[in-house]
This record gives structure tokens, sequence and C-alpha cells, in this order.
């Protein structure tokens, strides 16, 4: 072997900690921050970060200069598609309990490498996406004064002409930054309070707008003497829907916070889907007023809605709708620098960044200096920066942790319930009662698998006919189905993108190789729903429903029996239902209908619109991962909690059966006591439970 390369172990090992995953068992409920924020604070988080100043801007942009009134359209397909993303972080948010949003959702499902990518890029969206918002709350109130902060500043400060700087420092910006760092750091109940404030006084004004629009409204704006309703035709419709998907940018702060959230496996996801909903009402109603009020053609897209109302005579309103939007953009603010500093507590704790950033104030129970850093950080860039190049970040940042978190959802989907999740200390157990014989765990395990098939196992209806299938090792079709399904994806949004045109290609092999790209997309979707799917989340963190068909009584340890056959363990089972008072299980998960359809139409719609960005945005994004991938493999590798584990051995399990005070039992396998790993020098041994 020449000197100096690495040997084919090394690398093996390299490939198993940049691909190792994050344990579930650390994603309990037990948490250094506090659970304060219920389903009406993450609700209003939702809205606040998503109904913004896009509402008060984008609307007049997007009608004025690509759809027409058609945006009304143009925002209800953005909607949708939003949707797609929006079921992805519900199913994650609701079994996931921790911070961390799609950096967590990876971590678990695909790894340490990509989880910190998904992290790092997640940091840029927030700093740029808070600094851009504050440089346009800072514009607003300076064009409401007839610009004379701007004057004030360029007078006494100067203009700079420096290339990626600003005309002159924004410290309206910076400050309202470092103002609203403070009150952040003040606690998530503070942060929660101010943004149930700014978000009622502005989901007020949006009912205003709406009901006086409604007033205003003349029907023949929208006639042919306008030009019609979608002037610039279908593909204009497609590109405003393009610009619109990312007015719906905001919900995962929802995730991010579910640990805070005092139930996140019912808050969370009803917080992204009232939040979702309430946005895309709030945007297609107001753009339907906007394009009703004014001909599209006369709007101003920098103040749409403001100019609207002075134009139909209607002042006082125009002050009333300025007020709501910077109402909207602080709401936006809070948002940013809210999800900014957990997203950096979650890395930090998981030792993938600076453990610095874990510390947890002792009284507010929020990350401070994760809040306090990166708010002056934020602050500078709004201060010094110039950015125009740099909003572009925002797009390719979110979408492509949308894509990864469609990606984790299939292959969380077909990974089997791992059976040695340890009992939250929550609800302690009683002690339970072990089966030790070979012929107790044949039962068990075969009543498990008739009942509950493990997920990514082929369906038994569909084995006579792809039987072929299963001659590949376990999991293999699935990770290839998987792989098949993303390749095809980037090739057939590159395709539908860039045309034939682009691609000097005739039109004959444009044509073949958009068929082939769809029939591969199409098959592997088709491959991975002949496979079993988990039943139901969180399995053995609820009391599984077919465990009192075993035997024993509500309030006795079950013992298994020798003999019945399934028919008469499910007559069996019926019969104690019919007995039982119905009780709710508030433990199930929500799932995504159609997997993998769902997120597999995600991932295919999340890669077009990244492919809609410039080079530009992709050479500054390419800086920003290898910036990245410096500091992962020179502090996060070495640091990472998964890294001071000892890689477990094989040991050998005992299924038990613990009861419970109702008719539900849970199974698990433990180690047995003899053949625990030995323990670390200087630890006394602890005694054994009775």
């Amino acid at each position: 072997m020449a000197l100096g390369l690495p040997s084919a172990a090394g690398l093996a090992r390299l490939c198993q900690r940049v691909n190792r995953l994050k344990r579930l068992e650390d994603t309990t409920m037990e948490t250094s921050l506090r659970r304060c924020l219920s389903t009406l604070d993450l609700t209003l988080l939702g809205v606040g970060a998503t109904v913004g100043s896009g509402l008060y801007v984008l609307t007049g942009t997007v009608a004025k200069e690509i759809t027409g009134p058609a945006v009304v359209v143009a925002f209800g397909v953005a909607a949708v598609a939003s949707l797609l993303a929006a079921l992805c972080y519900a199913e994650f948010g609701a079994r996931v309990h921790r911070t961390g949003s799609a950096y967590l959702f990876t971590y678990v499902s695909m790894g340490e490498l990509w989880a910190f990518l998904i992290g790092w890029n997640l940091v840029l969206e927030y700093v740029i996406g808070g600094a851009a918002v504050a440089r346009a709350w800072s514009g607003y109130l300076d064009a409401m004064f007839d610009h004379q902060i701007r004057n004030f500043t360029e007078a006494h400060i100067g203009v700079w002409q420096v290339p990626f700087l600003a005309r002159y420092p924004d410290i309206l910006a910076a400050s309202i930054l470092l103002l609203a760092s403070v009150f952040v750091s003040c606690g998530a109940q503070v942060s929660s309070w101010l943004n149930h404030t700014f978000s009622g006084i502005s989901m007020l004004v949006i009912l205003f707008v709406i009901i006086l629009g409604f007033i205003l409204a003349r029907p023949h704006n929208w006639g042919e003497q306008e030009g019609g309703f979608a002037p610039f035709g279908f593909s204009g419709i497609m590109a405003g829907t393009a610009t619109c998907f990312y007015a719906f940018v905001g919900f995962d702060v929802i995730s991010a916070s579910s640990e805070e959230a005092r139930n996140p496996k019912r808050a969370v996801p009803l917080a992204i889907a009232i939040s979702l909903g309430l946005a895309a009402s709030a945007y297609i109603l107001v753009s339907t007023v906007l394009t009703l009020m004014m001909p599209w053609h006369s709007l101003d897209p920098d103040s749409a809605l403001a100019d609207a109302f002075y134009q139909r005579g209607y002042r006082w309103a125009g002050f009333v709708v300025a007020t709501g939007s910077i109402c909207a953009m602080n709401t936006v603010l809070l948002s940013n620098l809210f999800s900014l500093p957990r997203i950096i507590y979650a890395m930090a704790v998981d030792g993938l960044f600076f453990q610095a950033f874990a510390y947890v104030h002792p009284r507010t129970q929020v990350p401070l200096v994760g809040i306090l850093v990166f708010g002056v950080l934020t602050a500078s860039v709004a201060l010094l920066l110039d950015l125009e190049a740099l909003v572009q970040f925002l797009s390719i940042g979110t979408l492509l942790a949308y894509t990864f978190v469609a990606i984790s959802v299939i292959v969380l989907r077909f990974q089997k319930v791992s059976l040695s999740s340890s009992p939250s200390p929550a609800s302690p157990r009683p002690a339970p009662k072990e089966y030790n014989s070979f012929s107790d765990r044949i039962e068990l395990v075969g009543i498990e698998q008739a009942l509950a098939p493990e997920p990514g196992q082929l369906r038994p209806v569909l084995r006579p006919y792809l039987g072929f299938l299963d001659r590949c090792g376990p999991g293999a079709a699935v990770t290839w189905a998987i792989c098949i399904l993303v390749a095809s994806a980037i090739t057939l949004g590159g395709l539908l993108i860039f045309g034939d045109s682009a691609l000097h290609l005739p039109r004959w092999g444009y044509i073949l190789l958009l068929l082939l790209c769809s029939v591969m997309f199409l098959l592997s979707v088709l491959v991975l729903g002949a496979y079993q799917q988990q039943c139901q989340q969180d399995t053995f963190q609820r009391n599984e429903p077919w465990l009192p068909s075993l035997g024993g009584s509500r309030h006795s340890p079950l013992h298994l029996q020798s003999g019945p056959g399934l028919q008469d363990l499910q007559r069996r089972r019926k019969s104690l239902r019919s007995r039982e008072k119905p009780q709710p299980s508030p433990a199930l998960v929500p799932q995504i209908p159609l997997v993998p359809l769902t997120p597999a139409l995600s991932v295919l719609l999340n890669i077009c619109l990244m492919l809609k960005l410039s080079y530009l945005t992709w050479v500054r994004f390419s800086i920003w991962l290898l910036i990245g991938l410096t500091v992962y493999f020179c502090y996060g590798i070495w640091h990472s909690k998964e890294n001071r584990r000892e890689p477990p051995g094989l040991t050998a399990t005992r299924y038990v059966v613990f009861p419970s005070g109702s008719l539900e039992g849970t199974v698990q396998a433990v180690q047995l006591p003899s053949e625990a790993p030995a323990q670390e020098p200087g630890h006394a041994e602890q005694p054994s439970s009775p």
C-alpha cells in the first residue's frame, strides 16, 4: 500500500462514524428546557413565522410582475405543495420530542454527517432570514417617515462603496435585533407572550383588510378589459407558485420548539396543520381582495396593500396596514431568534458543536449563550452586509431541509421498531414477569409476527408475485429503491427545469429520457409500497392492544399459554374488549397518508425548486458547506456523544411482558444480568433489583 493512503479498514471506520444514528431512547420527555408551550402557543408561533412581511410585499410583487389576478391560484397551489413538507414535519415532530427540527429528524434516520450539514444550513438560513426581515422592517418604518432615518445616517456616517457591504450601516435594523434577542433570552413564556401580542394585532389587521377589501372590490378588475384573470398564462402561474412557495416557509419553528411543548405528540402536528391552514387562508383572501380593489398592473410592488387603500381614498386605512406589517415583521423576527439558538443547542448537546452553546440558564431555562452570540451575529449581518445577493440562501437551505425530512420519513417507515427502548422514567412499571424458556420465546415472537409484521419485509399478499425481491439481503431492496428514487427525482427535476434546449438533446431523445426517468421514479415508489411499513409509531412507548389476548387480567401479570390458535386469541381479545370501558389512546401518533408517494412528491418538488436557483447561489452554498465540513471533521466527529459510546456487543436477550394498570401491556427485550457489560473501573457495582 502506498505511503500516506488510508487503509480500507480506516475508511470503513470513518464511514461508520459519519453515518451513525442518534439513538431514539435519547428522545424521551426529559429535558433541560421548560415545557410550557401549549397548542395555542405553538400555533401562533407558526402563524407568526409564515404570515410576515411576505403578505404585505410578496402579494403585490407576484400579482404585478408574474401572475396577475391568478396570484390566488398560485398561492393555493403553493399551499398544497407546502402541505407535503408540513405533513413530514408533523409526523416527525410528534414522534421525536426534542428540539432540533430537520437536524434531529435527519440524525435519527440518515446519519450524523447529513444531520450536521442540515443543521449547519439551518443556522445560515435563520441568520440571513433574521437580518433580511430586520432590514425590511427598518426600510418600511423609514418609508413611513419620508426616509429621514436613512438621510440622517448618510449625513453623519457617510455612504459606503464597498462590494458586499450595504450602502450605509442600518443601525435601526441591528438595534431591533438586539432588543428582540434580549426579550427571547427572558424565557419561552416571554417570547410566547410577545408573539401572541404581535400575532393578534397582525391577524386583526388582516381581518380588517379582507372585510374592507371586499367592500371596495370591483369585479371588473378581473375582466378582459384589464387583461383577464391570468394575463401571463399557465407558465406565469407556475412561476408565481415557485415564488409563493417561500411565503409558507417558517412552520418548522413549531417542530424546533417541540422540546418546550407540554404535549408534543398532540400539539406539534395540530399546530402545524392549523398554522398552515390559517396562513394559506390569509394569503389567498388578501391576494383576492388586493386584485379586486385595484387593477393588477396598477399595484405598487413595494407596498401594494397600503398603496391600494391610498388610491381608493382611504389614507387612514393605509396606516392601519402599515401597523399590521410592522407587527407581522416582529413576529418573524421573534420566530427566527427563537429557533436559531435551539438548533445550535441541539447540535451542542449532541457534541457536534461547541459545548458552550449547550448551556441552559437555570432560571429562564433557555439556551442563553446561543441566543446572545447569534443574536449579536445576526445584528452584525443586518448592520453591515448587503443582503440582496444572499437572500436566495433562504431558499436553498430551507428546500434542502425539506428534502431530507421527506427522505427521513421514508427511511423510518421501513425501519424495524426497536425492542430495547427503555420505559420512560415518568411512568414506572411494576416488576416484569420473565419468560426464559425457549418455547415461551418462540410463542411470543410468533404471535407478534403474525399480528404485527415487521417493517421492511415484503407484504405477504405480494410474495407470490414479487418473490424475487426477497432474494436480496434484509433491507437491501428498500435501500436501493430509496437511492433510485432520489437519483431519478434529481434527473427528472433537471429535465423539467432546463428542458431539451438547455441540454442540447434532440426532441425524441429528451422525451425518451423524460419517460425513462418518470418510469424509474414511479417504479421505485411502487417497490417501496410493496414492503411492510410501521403500522403504529412509537409502538413500544404505548401499551399494545394485542397483548391482552395473551391471557391474564387487568390487575395481574400476564402469562403466556401454550396452544391457543390465532383465531382463539382474537376471539378472546374481542371478548375482553367488549367488557372493557373504552379508553382514548393519546399515544397514537399521526402519520402521513399515502407513504411513500407523499414524501416522494415532496422530494421531487423541492429538487425542482432548488434547481431554479442561480448558479452563484450554488457556489456560495458550496463554500458554506466546505466551512461546515471543516468544523465537523475538526471538532464534531471527535466530540460527538455517539462517539463516546462503546459499540454495542452481542448480548443475550430475554423477552418479558410488563403488566400495567389497564388492559394493555408492553413487550420489551432486556439484557440478561449475567451477560451485562462489565462496568468501568472505579464504579461501584449497583445492586440488582428484585
